[in-house]
């Protein structure tokens, strides 16, 4: 699993400081972000290389409203992976373990300039494997 702090910031709120429902995807995506970052990926690089993650399925459940200026973590594992995507579980939690979204979301590796699927580069799928 990895873990990543996320602030909640003012413009990531409503106007009643609740997080408006669009941008837990966005905590979930910088946690996968960071993972990758963590494990010495460089999204450039993969980009020069013709390859990209991009979402193909998200599907998020809304427990509890995270709100201005808390301060939570993105706790992010791959529960399955096939050649050519993963499938993460995320959840948004405080210190104590309350979760407040968490989501499934499918991510498809692509060759950027076909919009296609292939093959998740063999040094990122050994890492996610290996539980970085």
């Amino acid at each position: 699993m990895f873990r990543w702090p996320i602030s909640v910031y003012y413009e990531d709120t409503d106007a009643g400081g609740v997080v408006y429902h669009s941008n837990y995807l966005n905590f979930f995506e910088r946690a996968r972000t960071e993972w990758l970052k963590s494990m010495g990926v460089k999204q450039t690089q993969l980009l020069a290389d013709d390859i990209a993650f991009v979402v193909k399925k998200a599907e998020l459940d809304f427990k509890v409203a995270a709100r201005f200026e808390q301060n939570l973590f993105v706790q992010s594992a791959v529960i399955e992976m096939k050649k050519a995507s993963l499938v993460f579980h995320q959840q948004l939690v405080d210190d104590a373990g309350l979760v407040y979204c968490e989501g499934q979301i499918l991510v498809a590796c692509v060759a950027l300039s076909r919009m296609r699927p292939r093959a998740i580069p063999q040094n990122i799928a050994q890492e996610f494997k290996s539980g970085s």
